[in-house]
């Protein structure tokens, strides 16, 4: 999928992934991008930095109604990319670990869910267009430490694939997006190497231009989803020991 010409809604795009997006996206010649924000003053200085380009949409992905007045707006949309996240560390023993696991089902999975409901319709009637998911390769290991987050952005990886199985009959292309630590705000306290966003914007990019439908950005997504692949329990089995022995050394 080529991004020349397209018309991109992309959320969480005044930060970390969201924003690279954004200035790797207007590279490639995307023709306009919705910027889907929370707070419209946080993209002040990428509006004036690419007059006539960019269009901002307030959009908390957990609002019903942001969402409804998005698709109202937003008829336009070609390629819509679900960037939004959010990551609260903590172990399951925490008292706090439901409500958090709530709090990241709700922006890592219900509101990926409800953009997609409301913009397939649209997307459909533009030709069928794209869907691009950022989830984690968090989403396949038990990541220690980000218990409910694994468990949000496993949920995500199963909202893609079940889209591609029922919007490609509309001809709608569906990528999904893998990456390990990035260096943003959200994964700051994560103690790992860790690529830059635009590292994660450039090799998406490649991605969509070769089709792929599930896109590794980085070394460490792409060494653990080969384990992952070949021999799930042993990541099981892998991350367990790390945890015990992060638990030891503490």
């Amino acid at each position: 999928m080529e991004i020349k010409n397209q018309i991109i809604l992309i959320t969480g795009a005044n930060r970390g992934i969201g924003r690279a997006y954004v200035e790797e996206f207007l590279k490639d010649g995307a023709k306009k991008i919705y910027l889907g924000v929370r707070d419209p003053d946080t993209v002040k200085e990428l509006l004036g930095k690419h007059p006539g380009k960019l269009e901002v949409l307030r959009l908390d992905v957990t609002s019903p109604a942001d969402i409804r007045a998005a698709a109202e707006k937003a008829k336009d949309v070609t390629l819509l990319i679900s960037n939004a996240g959010l990551l609260e560390s903590g172990a399951l023993s925490d008292k706090e670990a439901p409500s958090r696991g709530r709090r990241e089902m709700e922006v890592n999975y219900f509101g990926p869910l409800a953009l997609l409901n409301a913009f397939a319709p649209i997307l459909k009637n533009n030709g069928g267009g794209g869907f691009l998911g950022v989830s984690s390769i968090a989403g396949f290991l038990p990541f220690p430490g980000l218990s409910t987050y694994t468990a949000s952005k496993s949920a995500m990886h199963f909202l893609l694939m079940q889209a591609r199985t029922e919007l490609g009959l509309q001809g709608t292309k569906v990528f999904g997006v893998y990456p390990g630590p990035v260096d943003t705000d959200m994964a700051r306290d994560i103690d790992m190497p860790k690529v830059s966003p635009e590292h994660i914007a450039k090799e998406t990019l490649k991605g969509l231009r070769e089709d792929r439908e599930d896109i590794l950005p980085d070394p460490y997504a792409q060494e653990m989803y080969a384990l992952y692949q070949k021999d799930p329990k042993e990541v099981e089995r892998k991350m367990r020991r790390q945890f015990q022995d992060m638990v030891e050394a503490a």
